[in-house]
């Protein structure tokens, strides 16, 4: 123990001695300040610079208007309605040398098939009997007229489908091919587009034929029955073609790509075609002004087209055609690879096929 009372320190060591207390200055002065510390100057004199302030590295924040890029027609990202359209009115535009040309041929294609059936299968006779029967006419001459007129219109009507379906089966096969050159933004040649589209042409003819019958099947019954066949597999000819299998499998691929959104795809495809149908009645109905004058003529006289006539309705449902005709099937091409993008991730697949460095995945921590 310390004369202090306080715990002595250890054995062999001093206690240090208590510092003297700093002078007092007199009563009255001020004590001089305190000198300034030493700070470090280099050798030459110049001051250092000051020292990086610490920054946390800033996260780039993706833009959604354009997704991973957009290096076609479309951004690579899910769409909305306004891109898909968006999406193939540029397609038009962009590539309208090849849409516009392969749409005129395919609708001339059309057009010509259509007017032979026509020719073939006159029912101007069966028209001109029926008009001339008169009110005197027993319900047995009538009814003999009638069949008779409906045979013809139904073997006109069988010539007009199997041309539409021909002319779509084509125009569907080369657009396709073409947009999925266009998503990508790459030249592509109307050569090289029919060189890959050829040798899938007639398995998407059937294809075609199998997907129409099922919706005429389908409305026969119920109109309710044809929308689910229409819209199920609506998006098996692009998947026919791009995917390269086979096509049950395309019916089977696109059964799963619309699934879960049956009617955002039913939407978007019955617009594109209220759409088309409205700029083909305008553009046609120039063209069918005989058919239209008949409306408001005598109500009693019934309207029988001339050569002339359905010469002059072929024109305009080439331009009509050639015109809208693509818009449809472009629509449909956008809302295939839109519904990857949305299920697959397809988007990242093309930004990689078009030479856009995709962003890492995200760490887990």
């Amino acid at each position: 123990m310390t004369e202090t009372g306080g715990p002595s320190g250890p054995e062999g060591t001093e206690r240090p001695k208590p510092q003297a207390d700093a002078p007092t200055p007199p009563q009255g002065e001020v004590p001089p300040p305190p000198a300034p510390e030493q700070q470090w100057q280099s050798p030459s004199g110049a001051t250092p610079p000051p020292l990086p302030s610490y920054q946390p590295p800033q996260q780039q924040v993706p833009n959604w208007k354009v997704g991973l890029g957009r290096p076609g027609v479309i951004p690579l990202r899910p769409l909305n309605l306004t891109d898909i359209l968006d999406g193939a009115v540029t397609a038009m535009r962009k590539y309208w040398r090849m849409v516009f040309g392969a749409a005129a041929v395919t609708a001339v294609l059309t057009a010509a098939i259509n007017l032979v059936g026509l020719l073939l299968v006159d029912t101007t006779g069966d028209l001109e009997q029926v008009r001339d029967l008169g009110p005197a006419a027993t319900d047995q001459e009538l009814m003999n007229q009638m069949l008779g007129l409906l045979g013809g219109t139904l073997a006109s009507s069988f010539i007009t489908l199997v041309a539409t379906l021909l002319g779509t089966t084509i125009l569907t096969g080369f657009l396709t091919v073409l947009m999925g050159k266009a998503v990508l933004g790459k030249p592509v040649t109307f050569k090289e587009a029919l060189k890959e589209a050829t040798p899938r042409l007639l398995p998407l003819l059937g294809l075609t034929v199998l997907y129409t019958l099922a919706i005429l099947v389908g409305a026969i019954f119920c109109l309710l029955p044809a929308i689910i066949p229409y819209t199920f597999w609506a998006l098996a000819s692009p998947a026919f073609i791009l995917e390269r299998g086979t096509v049950m499998e395309a019916f089977r691929r696109s059964v799963k790509l619309v699934s879960g959104m049956f009617w955002r795809v039913f939407g978007i495809l019955l617009l594109a075609y209220v759409i088309s149908s409205f700029l083909a009645s305008i553009i046609t109905l120039p063209f069918s002004f005989g058919a239209f004058l008949s409306i408001f003529g005598n109500l009693d006289q019934m309207y029988i087209p001339s050569t002339g006539d359905l010469i002059l309705q072929s024109v305009g449902t080439v331009i009509a055609q050639t015109i809208v005709g693509p818009f449809t099937a472009l629509v449909t091409v956008i809302l295939y690879i839109d519904q990857r993008m949305r299920r697959e991730g397809m988007d990242i697949e093309l930004a990689r096929a078009a030479g856009i460095a995709t962003p890492p995945p995200p760490q887990a921590w």
